[in-house]
């Protein structure tokens, strides 16, 4: 398969791949933006499942922005690398000051690509978490966490291409990790693309309108049948 055409092709092959999840009322797609999206709205109109997004930010460290010690999610989860911040000495208040910012920007971008639409409900469904790639695993480790605080039945990753490593250490985090390619050296999630452009914060939207379009005449001709 390597290297992938584009987040389209790459969305095609994962759905293939996931087709045990077709059709199912208790099947969710949430797509980690922004390169998530193109993959998980090709996912979720293969699957006839709704999609959805889960924000994921960094906290940087005080002076060091680069060296993440934590994240917060979607719903309000956070998870803090306790050695960065047992090494640096980082300060309560320093934490809160920086979750704080990272909070308003994660609210923004929730507005941005959302709107108003109110939150799925996850408790007790199977929930496919999507992105183009991973590399460390960081990231969607902090999404994993956050959705399971809502109880889901399953939580399932779901990804392209990522490193053997990042694989076999969310496979202890999620109920099943769904990866197409795991090549060594990894480098870098780009180096597996052919085209490989930043997914701006216009195709987001776009996609998200056209998913929930399509849900919402799926469900209008269901209560008409």
């Amino acid at each position: 398969m390597l290297p992938i055409k584009d987040r389209t092709s790459a969305g095609r092959s994962l759905a293939d791949a996931l087709q045990e999840y077709a059709d199912r009322d208790d099947v969710v797609v949430l797509a980690l933006p922004r390169g998530g999206v193109p993959v998980a709205f090709e996912i979720a109109d293969a699957l006839g499942a709704p999609l959805d997004l889960m924000l994921v930010r960094k906290l940087g460290t005080p002076g060091q922005e680069e060296l993440a010690m934590g994240a917060i999610a979607t719903g309000g989860a956070r998870v803090m690398n306790n050695d960065v911040v047992s090494a640096l000495h980082i300060s309560e208040a320093d934490i809160e000051a920086e979750a704080d910012r990272e909070q308003r920007e994660l609210e923004h971008r929730q507005r941005l690509y959302r709107g108003d639409r109110p939150l799925m409900d996850f408790r007790d469904k199977t929930i496919l978490l999507v992105d183009d790639g991973i590399a460390t695993g960081a990231t969607m480790r902090v999404a994993v966490r956050a959705v399971r605080q809502q109880h889901p039945a399953r939580i399932i990753v779901a990804t392209p291409v990522a490193p053997p490593d990042a694989v076999a250490l969310l496979e202890r985090e999620a109920d099943a990790v769904v990866c197409l390619e795991t090549p060594e050296p990894f480098i870098a999630i780009s180096r597996w693309y052919q085209h490989f452009s930043q997914t701006g914060d216009g195709e987001v939207k776009s996609l998200l309108e056209r998913a929930w379009q399509r849900a919402a005449e799926t469900a209008r001709a269901g209560n008409a049948g």
